[in-house]
């Protein structure tokens, strides 16, 4: 099943990425070159996806995940907003706090610590499941909160999108 969701993954991208070349949405040859490239990655990640990668094939995860959209561009808007404020005026204080997380998987991290990243001023540095907390650098850390209880200073809403996403 890992090598079909990889597969499938990798040749939706791959068709994504070559439309509308040379006047045409794909040509024969771009269709085939996908399907050849994809097999390739398939097979050569059939073991690092893993068993669960049937959760990439769920339509309901598709769904969730053009709902997060908006979501996560909201919140790069404000994040590249907030940096911009925070180059003109020199009000920075940057520094490393520890997020305390509740996620179970290794997707659901991913999914978090990417989204964390995606948003400028704050870059995600290591994630810790054994902790259940993500270190986080942080253009400006407001007073108080150098040690955040929970990730919505930091993440907002990203956490429970990413529960949702990586069940």
């Amino acid at each position: 099943m890992s090598f079909i969701a990889a597969f499938v993954w990798s040749y939706f991208l791959w068709l994504v990425l070559t439309a509308g070349s040379k006047g045409m949405l794909w040509s024969p040859q771009e269709l085939i070159a996908g399907l050849l490239f994809s097999a390739i990655v398939g097979y050569a990640t059939r073991n690092i996806i893993g068993e669960k990668a049937s959760r990439f094939l769920n339509p309901v995860k598709w769904v969730l995940f053009i709902a997060y959209a908006p979501v996560l561009f909201w919140g790069m808007t404000r994040a590249n907003l907030d940096v911009a404020y925070r180059v003109i005026t020199g009000k920075i204080r940057p520094g490393i706090v520890r997020v305390p997380v509740n996620l179970d998987n290794d997707a659901q991290y991913t999914i978090l610590g990417n989204s964390i990243t995606l948003t400028p001023g704050t870059l995600t540095i290591e994630a810790c499941p054994e902790e259940k907390a993500l270190y986080v650098h942080w253009i400006n850390i407001p007073e108080g909160l150098e040690w955040p209880e929970s990730s919505e200073p930091v993440s907002g809403p990203f956490e429970k999108w990413a529960r949702r996403l990586g069940e």
